[in-house]
Protein backbone atom coordinates (compact mmCIF):
# COMPACT_ATOMS: atom_id res chain seq x y z
CA UNK A 1 0.00 0.00 0.00
CA UNK A 2 1.46 3.34 -1.08
CA UNK A 3 0.49 6.73 0.24
CA UNK A 4 0.99 9.75 -2.02
CA UNK A 5 2.07 13.12 -0.75
CA UNK A 6 -0.35 15.83 -1.82
CA UNK A 7 0.63 19.36 -2.78
CA UNK A 8 -2.57 20.54 -1.16
CA UNK A 9 -0.59 20.45 2.07
CA UNK A 10 0.13 17.52 4.35
CA UNK A 11 -0.65 13.98 3.29
CA UNK A 12 -3.23 13.13 0.67
CA UNK A 13 -6.11 10.75 1.15
CA UNK A 14 -4.96 8.92 -1.98
CA UNK A 15 -3.94 5.33 -1.46
CA UNK A 16 -2.88 2.95 -4.23
CA UNK A 17 -3.31 -0.68 -3.28
CA UNK A 18 -1.46 -3.36 -5.26
CA UNK A 19 -3.71 -6.01 -6.70
CA UNK A 20 -5.60 -6.54 -9.93
CA UNK A 21 -4.45 -4.52 -12.91
CA UNK A 22 -6.63 -1.39 -12.93
CA UNK A 23 -8.62 -0.66 -16.06
CA UNK A 24 -10.93 1.93 -17.58
CA UNK A 25 -12.62 -0.66 -19.78
CA UNK A 26 -16.22 0.29 -20.62
CA UNK A 27 -15.94 3.51 -18.59
CA UNK A 28 -17.22 6.71 -20.19
CA UNK A 29 -15.11 9.87 -20.14
CA UNK A 30 -16.29 13.34 -21.13
CA UNK A 31 -13.34 15.65 -21.82
CA UNK A 32 -13.10 19.31 -22.74
CA UNK A 33 -10.54 19.91 -25.47
CA UNK A 34 -8.49 16.84 -26.32
CA UNK A 35 -7.88 17.42 -30.01
CA UNK A 36 -4.14 17.25 -29.38
CA UNK A 37 -1.44 17.30 -26.71
CA UNK A 38 -2.00 16.22 -23.14
CA UNK A 39 -5.76 15.78 -23.49
CA UNK A 40 -5.42 13.48 -26.49
CA UNK A 41 -2.71 11.47 -24.72
CA UNK A 42 -5.01 10.95 -21.71
CA UNK A 43 -7.87 9.96 -24.02
CA UNK A 44 -5.75 7.45 -25.94
CA UNK A 45 -4.40 5.90 -22.72
CA UNK A 46 -7.98 5.37 -21.56
CA UNK A 47 -8.93 4.06 -25.00
CA UNK A 48 -6.19 1.45 -24.77
CA UNK A 49 -8.24 -0.07 -21.93
CA UNK A 50 -11.40 0.00 -24.04
CA UNK A 51 -12.92 3.20 -22.62
CA UNK A 52 -15.54 5.38 -24.27
CA UNK A 53 -14.32 8.96 -24.80
CA UNK A 54 -16.45 11.96 -25.72
CA UNK A 55 -14.49 15.07 -26.72
CA UNK A 56 -15.99 18.56 -26.60
CA UNK A 57 -13.74 20.83 -28.68
CA UNK A 58 -13.94 23.76 -31.09
CA UNK A 59 -11.45 22.39 -33.60
CA UNK A 60 -13.71 21.12 -36.36
CA UNK A 61 -11.24 22.38 -38.96
CA UNK A 62 -7.42 22.20 -38.93
CA UNK A 63 -5.69 25.04 -37.11
CA UNK A 64 -3.24 27.15 -39.09
CA UNK A 65 -0.37 26.35 -36.70
CA UNK A 66 -1.56 23.36 -34.64
CA UNK A 67 -2.26 19.90 -36.02
CA UNK A 68 -5.33 17.87 -35.14
CA UNK A 69 -9.08 18.32 -34.98
CA UNK A 70 -11.76 16.76 -32.83
CA UNK A 71 -12.37 14.32 -35.69
CA UNK A 72 -8.75 13.23 -36.15
CA UNK A 73 -8.55 12.83 -32.37
CA UNK A 74 -11.59 10.56 -32.46
CA UNK A 75 -9.92 8.46 -35.14
CA UNK A 76 -6.82 8.08 -32.97
CA UNK A 77 -8.92 7.14 -29.94
CA UNK A 78 -10.70 4.40 -31.87
CA UNK A 79 -7.42 3.17 -33.34
CA UNK A 80 -6.12 2.88 -29.76
CA UNK A 81 -8.99 0.56 -28.86
CA UNK A 82 -11.76 2.77 -27.51
CA UNK A 83 -15.04 4.25 -28.70
CA UNK A 84 -15.07 7.95 -29.52
CA UNK A 85 -17.71 10.65 -29.78
CA UNK A 86 -16.44 13.91 -31.31
CA UNK A 87 -18.57 16.91 -30.33
CA UNK A 88 -17.91 20.28 -31.90
CA UNK A 89 -18.67 22.97 -29.35
CA UNK A 90 -17.36 25.70 -27.09
CA UNK A 91 -16.89 25.04 -23.37
CA UNK A 92 -17.73 28.73 -22.80
CA UNK A 93 -21.29 28.28 -24.08
CA UNK A 94 -23.91 26.82 -21.76
CA UNK A 95 -25.91 25.29 -24.59
CA UNK A 96 -22.86 23.57 -26.11
CA UNK A 97 -21.82 22.03 -22.79
CA UNK A 98 -25.38 20.89 -22.06
CA UNK A 99 -25.54 19.36 -25.54
CA UNK A 100 -22.24 17.55 -24.98
CA UNK A 101 -23.43 16.08 -21.70
CA UNK A 102 -26.72 14.95 -23.26
CA UNK A 103 -25.00 13.49 -26.33
CA UNK A 104 -22.52 11.54 -24.20
CA UNK A 105 -25.30 10.07 -22.08
CA UNK A 106 -27.36 9.23 -25.16
CA UNK A 107 -24.46 7.50 -26.91
CA UNK A 108 -22.83 5.69 -23.98
CA UNK A 109 -25.55 5.52 -21.33
CA UNK A 110 -23.91 7.76 -18.73
CA UNK A 111 -20.79 9.59 -17.64
CA UNK A 112 -18.24 8.09 -15.25
CA UNK A 113 -15.37 10.56 -15.61
CA UNK A 114 -15.07 14.25 -16.43
CA UNK A 115 -11.67 15.58 -17.52
CA UNK A 116 -11.33 19.36 -17.54
CA UNK A 117 -8.53 19.71 -20.04
CA UNK A 118 -9.43 22.82 -22.07
CA UNK A 119 -7.34 25.82 -21.11
CA UNK A 120 -6.10 29.12 -22.53
CA UNK A 121 -2.74 30.68 -21.67
CA UNK A 122 -1.26 34.16 -21.81
CA UNK A 123 1.75 34.88 -19.61
CA UNK A 124 1.61 38.65 -20.06
CA UNK A 125 2.04 40.99 -17.11
CA UNK A 126 -0.95 42.95 -15.86
CA UNK A 127 -0.13 46.09 -17.81
CA UNK A 128 0.53 44.17 -21.02
CA UNK A 129 -2.33 41.67 -21.03
CA UNK A 130 -5.20 42.38 -23.40
CA UNK A 131 -8.54 42.24 -21.61
CA UNK A 132 -9.98 40.02 -24.33
CA UNK A 133 -7.28 37.51 -23.48
CA UNK A 134 -8.02 37.97 -19.79
CA UNK A 135 -11.70 37.24 -20.41
CA UNK A 136 -10.84 34.27 -22.62
CA UNK A 137 -8.75 32.68 -19.86
CA UNK A 138 -11.42 33.28 -17.25
CA UNK A 139 -14.17 31.93 -19.52
CA UNK A 140 -12.36 28.78 -20.67
CA UNK A 141 -10.27 27.93 -17.64
CA UNK A 142 -12.51 28.85 -14.72
CA UNK A 143 -16.05 29.06 -16.07
CA UNK A 144 -15.57 26.16 -18.48
CA UNK A 145 -14.24 23.88 -15.75
CA UNK A 146 -17.04 24.88 -13.39
CA UNK A 147 -19.75 24.52 -16.05
CA UNK A 148 -18.71 21.13 -17.44
CA UNK A 149 -18.37 19.75 -13.92
CA UNK A 150 -21.69 21.26 -12.82
CA UNK A 151 -23.75 19.92 -15.72
CA UNK A 152 -22.18 16.46 -15.40
CA UNK A 153 -23.00 16.05 -11.71
CA UNK A 154 -26.34 14.20 -12.11
CA UNK A 155 -24.69 11.63 -14.39
CA UNK A 156 -21.65 11.28 -12.11
CA UNK A 157 -23.88 10.78 -9.07
CA UNK A 158 -25.85 8.13 -10.97
CA UNK A 159 -22.61 6.38 -11.88
CA UNK A 160 -21.43 6.41 -8.27
CA UNK A 161 -24.78 5.12 -6.98
CA UNK A 162 -24.59 2.28 -9.49
CA UNK A 163 -21.24 1.23 -8.02
CA UNK A 164 -18.98 2.60 -10.75
CA UNK A 165 -16.04 4.74 -9.68
CA UNK A 166 -16.79 8.35 -10.62
CA UNK A 167 -14.09 11.01 -10.98
CA UNK A 168 -13.51 14.62 -11.99
CA UNK A 169 -9.93 15.33 -13.01
CA UNK A 170 -8.77 18.86 -13.80
CA UNK A 171 -5.47 19.83 -15.41
CA UNK A 172 -4.51 22.60 -13.00
CA UNK A 173 -1.70 23.32 -10.54
CA UNK A 174 -1.43 23.13 -6.77
CA UNK A 175 -2.74 26.21 -4.99
CA UNK A 176 0.54 27.93 -4.19
CA UNK A 177 0.29 31.31 -2.44
CA UNK A 178 3.95 32.11 -3.03
CA UNK A 179 3.61 35.56 -4.65
CA UNK A 180 6.17 34.63 -7.31
CA UNK A 181 3.58 33.21 -9.66
CA UNK A 182 0.97 35.93 -9.28
CA UNK A 183 3.73 38.49 -9.68
CA UNK A 184 4.94 37.00 -12.95
CA UNK A 185 1.62 36.54 -14.75
CA UNK A 186 -1.31 37.55 -12.58
CA UNK A 187 -4.07 37.08 -15.17
CA UNK A 188 -3.04 33.52 -16.04
CA UNK A 189 -2.36 32.61 -12.41
CA UNK A 190 -5.86 33.69 -11.39
CA UNK A 191 -7.38 31.65 -14.23
CA UNK A 192 -5.47 28.46 -13.39
CA UNK A 193 -6.00 28.84 -9.66
CA UNK A 194 -9.72 29.27 -10.36
CA UNK A 195 -9.65 25.78 -11.86
CA UNK A 196 -7.84 24.49 -8.78
CA UNK A 197 -10.35 26.15 -6.45
CA UNK A 198 -13.06 24.27 -8.32
CA UNK A 199 -11.24 21.05 -7.47
CA UNK A 200 -10.92 22.04 -3.82
CA UNK A 201 -14.58 23.00 -3.45
CA UNK A 202 -16.14 20.17 -5.44
CA UNK A 203 -14.07 17.55 -3.62
CA UNK A 204 -15.62 18.66 -0.35
CA UNK A 205 -19.09 19.17 -1.81
CA UNK A 206 -19.15 15.73 -3.44
CA UNK A 207 -17.36 13.76 -0.74
CA UNK A 208 -20.58 12.19 0.53
CA UNK A 209 -21.47 11.17 -3.04
CA UNK A 210 -18.26 9.15 -3.36
CA UNK A 211 -17.07 11.15 -6.37
CA UNK A 212 -13.31 11.72 -6.51
CA UNK A 213 -12.25 15.24 -7.50
CA UNK A 214 -8.57 15.96 -8.09
CA UNK A 215 -6.14 18.11 -10.04
CA UNK A 216 -3.06 16.95 -11.94
CA UNK A 217 -0.07 19.04 -13.04
CA UNK A 218 3.22 18.14 -14.76
CA UNK A 219 6.53 18.44 -12.93
CA UNK A 220 8.28 19.61 -16.10
CA UNK A 221 7.39 21.31 -19.33
CA UNK A 222 5.49 19.02 -21.69
CA UNK A 223 6.38 18.76 -25.37
CA UNK A 224 3.16 19.76 -27.12
CA UNK A 225 2.28 21.54 -30.34
CA UNK A 226 1.15 24.54 -28.27
CA UNK A 227 4.60 24.79 -26.66
CA UNK A 228 6.32 24.44 -30.03
CA UNK A 229 4.18 27.28 -31.41
CA UNK A 230 5.55 29.68 -28.77
CA UNK A 231 8.69 31.81 -29.28
CA UNK A 232 11.72 29.49 -28.95
CA UNK A 233 9.17 26.69 -28.79
CA UNK A 234 11.40 23.96 -30.20
CA UNK A 235 14.03 24.74 -27.57
CA UNK A 236 11.43 24.68 -24.78
CA UNK A 237 9.87 21.47 -26.08
CA UNK A 238 13.25 19.73 -26.18
CA UNK A 239 13.57 20.43 -22.45
CA UNK A 240 10.21 18.85 -21.67
CA UNK A 241 8.73 15.39 -21.36
CA UNK A 242 6.19 13.77 -23.64
CA UNK A 243 2.46 14.09 -22.86
CA UNK A 244 2.47 10.37 -22.12
CA UNK A 245 3.75 10.96 -18.58
CA UNK A 246 0.65 12.99 -17.75
CA UNK A 247 -1.55 10.40 -19.44
CA UNK A 248 -0.03 7.57 -17.42
CA UNK A 249 -0.44 9.53 -14.17
CA UNK A 250 -4.04 10.37 -15.08
CA UNK A 251 -4.71 6.67 -15.66
CA UNK A 252 -3.48 5.86 -12.15
CA UNK A 253 -5.76 8.50 -10.64
CA UNK A 254 -8.83 7.57 -12.71
CA UNK A 255 -8.50 3.92 -11.71
CA UNK A 256 -8.11 4.72 -8.02
CA UNK A 257 -10.83 4.59 -5.37
CA UNK A 258 -12.68 7.93 -5.56
CA UNK A 259 -13.76 7.64 -1.92
CA UNK A 260 -10.14 7.83 -0.75
CA UNK A 261 -8.55 9.68 -3.66
CA UNK A 262 -10.15 13.11 -3.59
CA UNK A 263 -9.32 16.74 -2.88
CA UNK A 264 -5.69 16.51 -3.98
CA UNK A 265 -3.32 18.40 -6.27
CA UNK A 266 -1.11 15.75 -7.77
CA UNK A 267 2.17 16.06 -9.70
CA UNK A 268 2.58 13.55 -12.53
CA UNK A 269 5.98 12.11 -11.61
CA UNK A 270 5.03 11.81 -7.92
CA UNK A 271 1.93 9.81 -8.82
CA UNK A 272 3.98 7.43 -10.96
CA UNK A 273 6.80 7.19 -8.40
CA UNK A 274 4.25 6.17 -5.75
CA UNK A 275 3.02 3.57 -8.23
CA UNK A 276 6.47 2.04 -8.59
CA UNK A 277 7.95 3.93 -11.56
CA UNK A 278 11.60 4.72 -10.88
CA UNK A 279 12.93 5.63 -14.34
CA UNK A 280 11.36 8.55 -16.21
CA UNK A 281 13.88 8.57 -19.06
CA UNK A 282 11.38 7.05 -21.50
CA UNK A 283 9.32 10.23 -21.27
CA UNK A 284 12.20 12.46 -22.41
CA UNK A 285 14.40 10.38 -24.72
CA UNK A 286 17.66 12.10 -25.55
CA UNK A 287 17.32 14.75 -22.85
CA UNK A 288 19.07 14.22 -19.49
CA UNK A 289 16.80 14.62 -16.49
CA UNK A 290 18.90 17.47 -15.12
CA UNK A 291 18.26 19.50 -18.29
CA UNK A 292 14.48 19.35 -18.09
CA UNK A 293 12.72 22.64 -17.33
CA UNK A 294 10.36 22.56 -14.33
CA UNK A 295 6.81 23.66 -15.04
CA UNK A 296 5.45 26.86 -13.53
CA UNK A 297 3.57 27.06 -10.21
CA UNK A 298 5.86 24.51 -8.53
Amino acid sequence: MTRITSHAGGTANAIITPGAVPTLASRTILMSGGSRGIGLAIAKRAAADGANVALLAKTALPHAKLSGTVYTAAEEIEAAGGQALPIVGDVRKDEDVARAVAATIERFGGIDVVVNNASAIDLSTTEAVDMKRYDLMQDINVRGTFLLSKLSLPALRASSRAGTDAHILTLSPPLNLDPTWAGRHLAYTMAKYGMSLTTLGLAEELRADGIGVNSLWPATLIDTAAIRAMPDGDTLASAGRSPQIVADAAHVLLTSDPRTTTGNFFIDEEVLAAHGVTDFAEYSPGTPEDRLIPDIFL
